[in-house]
């Protein structure tokens, strides 16, 4: 899988919202390879999306597009201080329910000392993490240069998330969630997508 990560302040979320629906209607059909995305933007004004497609190959065929230019010419303009993009091909993915149905979806970015150990440890025990947090429908775990990392979380609902955080787990996860917190090389960031708009090939 290569996922690009697209995120910066917006001047109006609902046209950006629009703009999203436009792509989906015109320019998705012709997205070779294209598996889905995830966009919102937070209470801040901050959209993040989440775009997968199977090869960096055909992310580029897309983004070489003249339609997908003058999409995104125009969308741009919803980012008066421009946007940040992020590619990789370093991905992992853990599914224990369906993460179409997510209410509320959760971006967690930071630096990783070992952000290789770190994508790997957010994979171990996921049959045990599923019965502990019922409320995590899956996960998209993504690896940037410099130790950059991103992970998006799709949960049932907000109020589920927010009970599961307080939950105390297991010895055994627990080492897991302090080994990676002990391998973070700056505070990570949180991004609350309270109204997630989500996408996928028709």
């Amino acid at each position: 899988m290569f996922v690009q990560v697209v995120q910066g302040k917006v001047s109006d979320a609902e046209r950006m919202h629009a703009q999203l629906d436009k792509w989906m209607q015109d320019l998705a059909p012709g997205a070779t390879g294209w598996l889905g995305s995830t966009c919102g933007v937070t209470d801040d004004g901050t959209c993040v999306c989440f775009v997968r497609f199977d090869t960096p190959e055909h992310a580029q065929e897309n983004s070489d597009r003249a339609e997908q230019g003058a999409w995104w010419a125009e969308t741009s303009r919803l980012f008066p201080q421009g946007a940040e993009f992020l590619d990789s091909e370093r991905v992992t993915e853990d599914t224990p329910g369906d993460p179409a149905k997510a209410q509320f979806v959760q971006i967690i970015e930071g630096r990783s000392s070992d952000a290789a150990r770190g994508l790997e440890l957010s994979m171990e025990n996921s049959d045990k993490w599923a019965e502990f947090r019922p409320d995590v429908l899956g996960s998209v775990g993504v690896n940037f240069p410099g130790g950059r990392y991103a992970m998006e979380m799709f949960f049932t609902n907000e109020a589920d998330a927010r009970k599961g955080e307080q939950k105390e787990p297991p010895s055994e996860l627990k080492a897991q969630m302090d080994e990676m917190q002990a391998l973070a090389a700056e505070p990570p960031k949180f991004f609350d997508l309270k109204n997630p708009w989500m996408y996928s090939p028709r």
